[in-house]
């Protein structure tokens, strides 16, 4: 039986990576931070079938214990500071957590057992100005934000140990990828969860920033396989996993709305003060690689992905009920 140490576990990817491994035959260990309180929303239906071990990207004892407790084949690094608008505002925590947290599970993994097959999660994000259409794994990166920065720095550092130290150590690049499991800060989720709260009467309008930013959207479990896919290889490398396909966030909310029979045009309100400072217009991924080495495809279309979404935050919406607790939709950008 192999066994999977999973950083980011409770997150979105980290969920269904988790589920994906234990129908493969893991033992799944899930890395948290410690907390007053619990976040394990997403994985309490597999809680029973997991270890939860503690651990922090911004400690290396802490990592490096996590790595002899466990005794893992693979690791994961899912952990991150990972809402692009939060990285203006902390952008030095961002750095530690996104960029030099890796440095860090990357020596304790080399210090420990150099043996491990490394995973990290590179992100899109770094291309930011693009230099060309569609991105692949040659293109330039020109990030436009702090998080984008902060993974680039990561990215080549995991490039640079599997080079020098001759590591097992893949980059997943990957494309915006969603799932009814999203946070609610993230646009693809705030439209589906805005068109259900006016939908069942509960809001009139959803306020969003730029309606014309495009990105390559797919769904997150879909994702995740190419994630296992990559620790499967005889040698370790760097993938850009995308659908190849770009759409706006304009067409988002066409979709979104549309399921419920509603007109986006006569309830979304665009708000120039939720632009981003410095907007990434246009991102779409080519996955050739990733297509011919691995053998990936996705398998869910973007409508279906996006109706998915909308028809999961409806039933949450009605199972709660009148004063039941629902949850709010946020007041954070369209990005």
């Amino acid at each position: 039986m192999k066994t999977a140490l999973i950083t980011g576990i409770t997150g979105q990817d980290g969920s269904y990576l988790a589920e994906l491994l234990l129908e493969k035959g893991y033992r799944v260990v899930g890395m948290t931070r410690r907390s007053s309180t619990t976040c394990d929303e997403r994985i309490a239906h597999i809680l029973d079938r997991i270890e939860i071990l503690q651990g922090d990207l911004l400690d290396q004892a802490s990592l490096m214990t996590a790595l002899r407790d466990s005794k893992p084949h693979e690791v994961y690094n899912l952990a991150a500071q990972s809402f692009v608008p939060t990285s203006w505002n902390q952008p030095v925590l961002t750095g530690e957590f996104t960029a030099v947290g890796v440095t860090r599970l990357l020596e304790a993994i080399r210090q420990t057992d150099p043996a491990i097959r490394f995973y990290q999660a590179s992100s899109s994000e770094m291309f930011g100005k693009v230099r060309e259409v569609p991105q692949n794994e040659l293109t330039p990166f020109h990030p436009r934000s702090p998080y984008g920065v902060a993974k680039a720095y990561a990215h080549f550092l995991t490039v640079n140990y599997r080079e020098s130290y001759g590591l097992h150590a893949s980059s997943g690049i990957l494309f915006n990828h969603e799932s009814p499991r999203r946070g609610l800060e993230f646009v693809t989720r705030k439209i589906p969860h805005g068109a259900a709260m006016i939908a069942l009467g509960l809001a009139k309008e959803l306020r969003l920033g730029n309606l014309e930013a495009q990105r390559d959207w797919g769904y997150a479990g879909d994702y995740v396989r190419a994630m296992w896919l990559m620790l499967q290889q005889d040698e370790p490398s760097d993938y850009v996993v995308a659908t190849g396909v770009a759409h706006s966030v304009r067409e988002v909310c066409e979709i979104a709305f549309g399921r419920l029979g509603l007109d986006c045009e006569k309830h979304v309100t665009v708000d120039p003060g939720l632009y981003r400072p410095a907007e990434v217009d246009h991102l779409l991924g080519d996955a050739s690689r990733a297509r011919s080495v691995l053998g990936w495809a996705p398998e869910i279309e973007f409508k279906g992905l996006i109706e998915m979404m909308v028809d999961a935050d409806v039933e949450r919406l009605k199972a709660r009920g009148p004063g039941g607790g629902l949850m709010e939709v946020p007041s954070s950008a369209a990005r």
